[in-house]
């Protein structure tokens, strides 16, 4: 993306303009009008091009990191908006506003957020035509945004989703000079192909797509070695592997940090509530005494049970439900289990599809909540839950549940649904425990619940063993992958 290419690549669109005039002028006699606005606009294009690529002595410390989806559900580009302005740098942070982000984000100086509306396209006719006004207004929307904003020195953008993104995004760092960088989070068409196959004309266009725009960047980041190895062997892209890390809010919580959770989510879920006598404060969970203010877990408690999704095709929740009911199976044929509860939290598109599912239930032993938490309170649930559980099944078989990264940093095993890769993350018998289908985790739920509440057995030995074992978290992360491309001299 260097500047010399880019003027370049002005200069022959001037130079062509040109010539299609003196071809009309030799073939006219009389001057036209539309002839001389074209004139006009040739003569200004190299004007206009040089206002875009204006440097000020800000330029060099200004990123804009952009998402074409919820800001809010984005939280690996959150990450990268705090760290780019921990370290000096003033970040413009476009994508949609669906969910408020994280306070830190909000309350960030160095961070302004420049919302973009989600676009539908048309209602009307095939759904083609939708598809195609919906990428054609998002891309002007883009090169609204992106051409009015102060002149960035990079642009540090997430795909998927990348359809129009990539390619409005590389013309104008084209136009304007900056540095394109793509974190790779999957692949866009896998996504598609989940609902439409591969064999489909606009999955197979999305896929030459993004294997036509994405070597077009000037840096590429990605979250796993088997993409990294793929994005080198199949698309000749040569990426950086920048593993999901907790952030450090995700940690085991306080004893009354999650009592203080479970009041405030009782008030509003009738399953995480318990009546008892009114010297104490009680939950389903956890009881505070009012006449000195301590907190103990409740030894009868339930064992919470917890998932987040985007409740997408690439999750199936079914294989959770059918292992429940099996686990209700096991308690009522005289298994010593403890009671559930499975919270499910998170927004998406088949959510309404499951809570019909949930609904048909019949569950005596098991209670299921499918609540949406603010941003400061996910990652007290987690630190609070005895055990997680994560139906991610990667589309491309190249990346990793980030759901995962934020349980492990809270020190909570996880039982994951088998794919190709997750071993870079899950290591079987060690911090959790892998499964192939609804019935192989409901073995597991029971073999792993059956000395619930003591932490002797195994569940309690994935927690320590996960204690021992903590890794970078995402700052120090950061800092060694990614800081250097930024600060890296042109």
């Amino acid at each position: 993306m260097a500047p010399r290419s880019s003027c370049r690549a002005l200069l022959a669109v001037s130079l062509l303009v040109l010539a299609l005039l003196a071809g009309l002028f030799a073939a006219h006699s009389a001057v036209r009008w539309p002839t001389v606005s074209l004139a006009i606009a040739a003569a200004l294009l190299p004007l206009w091009g040089r206002s875009l690529r204006r440097r000020d002595k800000g330029t060099s410390r200004r990123v804009c990191v952009l998402v074409l989806g919820d800001i809010g559900r984005s939280p690996r580009m959150q990450y990268h908006a705090l760290s780019l302005s921990k370290h000096g740098y003033h970040v413009t942070f476009v994508g949609f506003s669906e969910t408020k982000p994280h306070r830190d984000v909000l309350s960030e100086e160095k961070i302004t957020i420049v919302p973009i509306a989600e676009v539908k396209g048309v209602r009307v006719g095939p759904k083609v035509v939708t598809y195609v006004t919906k990428v054609m207004v998002q891309s002007l929307q883009l090169l609204r945004v992106l051409l009015t904003m102060e002149l960035q020195e990079h642009v540090l953008m997430q795909n998927p989703p990348g359809l129009p993104s990539i390619a409005v995004t590389w013309f104008v760092c084209l136009l304007r000079g900056s540095r394109f960088i793509i974190d790779w989070h999957n692949y866009g068409y896998t996504i598609m192909a989940l609902s439409h196959g591969p064999a489909h004309p606009v999955v197979r266009l999305a896929k030459w797509y993004e294997h036509f725009f994405g070597p077009l960047a000037s840096h590429n980041l990605c979250v796993t070695n088997a993409m990294k190895d793929d994005l080198q062997k199949n698309w000749s892209i040569k990426a950086t592997t920048l593993y999901d890390r907790p952030a450090s809010v995700f940690r085991e919580t306080p004893l009354r940090l999650q009592h203080e959770l479970f009041v405030r989510l009782a008030a509003v879920y009738p399953q995480f509530r318990h009546t008892g006598s009114e010297e104490a404060e009680r939950t389903i969970f956890s009881v505070r005494d009012l006449a000195d203010g301590t907190v103990t877990l409740r030894a009868e408690r339930p064992a919470l049970l917890l998932s987040s999704t985007s409740w997408t095709e690439d999750e199936d929740f079914s294989i959770l439900l059918t292992a429940l009911e099996e686990y209700e199976g096991f308690i009522k044929g005289g298994a010593s289990l403890p009671p559930l509860l499975c919270v499910i939290t998170g927004k998406g598109p088949q959510k309404e599809h499951y809570m019909k599912l949930i609904d048909s239930l019949h569950l005596e032993h098991v209670k299921i909540c499918t609540p949406w938490l603010e941003a400061e309170d996910y990652p007290l649930l987690l630190g609070s839950a005895d055990l997680g559980v994560c139906l991610h099944k990667s589309s491309s078989g190249l990346d990793l549940p980030m759901k995962v990264v934020d349980m492990f940093g809270c020190c909570l095993p996880v039982c994951a649904i088998h794919f190709n890769c997750l071993d870079e993350l899950v290591k079987h018998e060690e911090n959790g425990l892998i499964f192939k289908d609804s019935a192989e985790l409901a073995e597991q739920l029971k073999a792993l619940l059956s000395d619930f509440p003591s932490s002797d057995g195994k569940l309690g030995t994935f927690r320590r063993n996960l204690r021992a074992s903590r890794g970078q978290r995402w700052d120090d992360n950061w800092d060694q992958n990614v800081l250097p491309l930024i600060t890296a001299p042109r």
